[in-house]
């Protein structure tokens, strides 16, 4: 059994599909850990604010076969492909870390950029795995919260009911 963790976000009807890739995820994977949800602007385009969380939970699959999944739920979400890869999106479901495992292959990076990048991910993460270690950079998410430049991005925590 793999802890993975996932970045939830959506700016296209984004209470719907945070409410259905929550359900979808709980479907897929069994039990969750939800972090706050964070409204936060669009990063890499012009568009409307997203909602963003984290969500952790445990896999029994491998990881090129949880990814798939992840992808199967954005897809059934209404998931649109053939646009930028910077723009509005109904369900985006990245798979940040697999365990501590550390790989490039097959378009899958983990752990994925955008931890260490956009305070969306880096935030929520740090809130439901403050003690855990970055496999690569080996600092706490608590710590990397702690040491990022929160004046790039506006963000803030909202009231979600789940």
């Amino acid at each position: 059994m793999a802890r993975i963790y996932i970045s939830l976000g959506s700016n296209i009807e984004r209470e719907a599909h945070t409410r259905a890739g929550i359900i979808a995820l709980q479907q897929a994977f069994g039990e969750l850990e939800l972090s706050s949800v964070y409204e936060s602007e669009a990063v890499g385009f012009v568009g409307d604010a997203f909602y963003n969380m984290i969500i952790a939970c445990d896999s029994s699959d491998d990881v090129h076969t949880t990814n798939k999944k992840l992808a199967e739920i954005e897809d059934s979400n209404g998931r649109d492909r053939s646009g930028p890869k910077f723009s509005s999106r109904t369900l985006d479901l990245d798979l940040l870390l697999y365990d501590d495992l550390v790989l490039s292959e097959n378009g899958l990076t983990l752990p994925r950029d955008e931890i260490l990048k956009n305070a969306f991910v880096l935030w929520p993460l740090a809130e439901i795995a403050p003690g855990l270690t970055h496999p690569v950079v080996k600092k706490t998410y608590a710590e990397l919260w702690q040491l990022f430049d929160k004046t790039k991005e506006n963000i803030a925590p909202i009231e979600f009911q789940f």
